[in-house]
C-alpha cells in the first residue's frame, strides 16, 4: 500500500510539474505587464484584468485570425469524411488495383510533409489559389493516416450486414450514412479530435501560401504577435492562452478516445 502512495504522490508531483507552465501562462494573461516584470513574480494576479485579451480583438486582428482557424478546422471536418469514404471504398468494394492503391496512399505517411510543400505550392500558384483560404484549406482535405484509420476499422463491419441491406434494396449512399458512420463512432471520435487538433494548430502550411495578414490562421497571428511585442509578456501570454485553451479543454474532455482509439475494431 505504501509503495501505491508513494507512486501515486511521484505522479501527482511530476504532473504538477508538468502543467505548472501552463498555470503560469494562464495567470500571467490576467496580469498587467508592469506585474508580470515585478522583481518579485506571483504566481496568482494581484487584481485579474481582460485587458490582454480585449487587446487582441481591438488591435492585434485576432477575430480575424479565429474566424480562419475556424474556417479551416471546419474544412478539415470536411474533408475527415472524404477520408471515411476513401476508407470504405478500400475495404468494402473489390476492384482492380485496389491493393496497389492503396500501398501507394500508405507510401506517402512516410514522406515528410515539408518535402511535398515546394510541388504543392507550385500547383496552387499555377492555378492562382496562392494568398486565399482555398489553397489553405485544399492540400489538408484529404489525410492518409486518416484514410488508413477508417479502412483498418471499416474492414471489421460485417459484410453480411451490409448485403443483407443491399437485397432490402438500401443505396450505397444510404449504406455509407445509415450504416457505416454510425458503427464507427469511435474511430470517428478519434479523427475527429486529431482533426480538430491539426486545424487548429495549422501554422506551416498558412505562413507559406498566405501573404496577406487577413488570410493568417491563429498559430501564425501569434507568431506575428510575438514578433511585433516581444516585450509585451501580457499579450503575448493572453494569446498562447486563447490558442492553448480550447486543445486542452478537448482533450481532457475526450482523453479516453485518443488513448484507446487506436485500437477500436468494428462490429463482427
Amino acid at each position: 500500500m505504501s509503495l501505491k502512495v508513494f507512486v501515486g504522490v511521484l505522479l501527482a508531483v511530476f504532473g504538477f510539474a508538468t502543467f505548472f507552465p501552463f498555470l503560469w501562462m494562464i495567470f500571467s494573461s490576467l496580469k498587467t505587464n508592469a506585474e508580470i516584470n515585478q522583481l518579485v513574480p506571483t504566481l496568482l494576479p494581484k487584481q485579474a484584468t481582460l485587458d490582454n485579451f480585449k487587446e487582441l480583438f481591438v488591435r492585434m486582428n485576432f477575430d480575424v485570425y479565429l474566424r480562419n482557424t475556424l474556417i479551416v478546422t471546419a474544412c478539415s471536418f470536411i474533408g475527415m469524411i472524404f477520408n471515411a469514404m476513401a476508407g470504405y471504398g478500400f475495404s468494402k468494394f473489390d476492384f482492380k488495383g485496389r491493393n496497389g492503391l492503396f500501398l501507394l496512399v500508405l507510401a506517402t505517411m512516410m514522406i515528410p510533409g515539408q518535402v511535398t510543400m515546394i510541388p504543392v505550392y507550385l500547383l496552387l500558384n499555377s492555378v492562382g489559389l496562392t494568398n486565399t483560404l482555398v489553397g489553405i484549406v485544399l492540400p489538408g482535405l484529404v489525410n492518409a493516416f486518416g484514410i488508413f484509420l477508417f479502412r483498418q476499422f471499416m474492414g471489421n463491419i460485417s459484410d453480411e450486414m451490409l448485403e443483407a441491406a443491399r437485397l432490402d434494396g438500401a443505396s450505397e449512399w444510404y449504406i455509407f450514412w445509415k450504416l457505416i458512420l454510425p458503427l464507427s463512432r469511435p474511430v470517428l471520435a478519434v479523427q475527429g479530435i486529431l482533426t480538430f487538433i491539426g486545424g487548429w494548430n495549422s501554422f506551416l502550411w498558412p505562413l507559406i501560401i498566405a501573404n496577406d495578414e487577413k488570410y493568417y490562421t491563429l498559430s501564425v497571428g501569434l507568431q506575428l504577435l510575438q514578433g511585433q511585442h516581444g516585450s509585451d509578456y501580457g499579450l503575448q501570454m493572453a494569446g498562447a492562452t486563447f490558442m492553448v485553451i480550447p486543445v486542452l479543454i478537448i482533450f481532457m474532455i475526450f482523453q479516453k478516445y485518443i488513448l484507446s482509439g487506436f485500437n477500436v475494431s468494428g462490429m463482427k
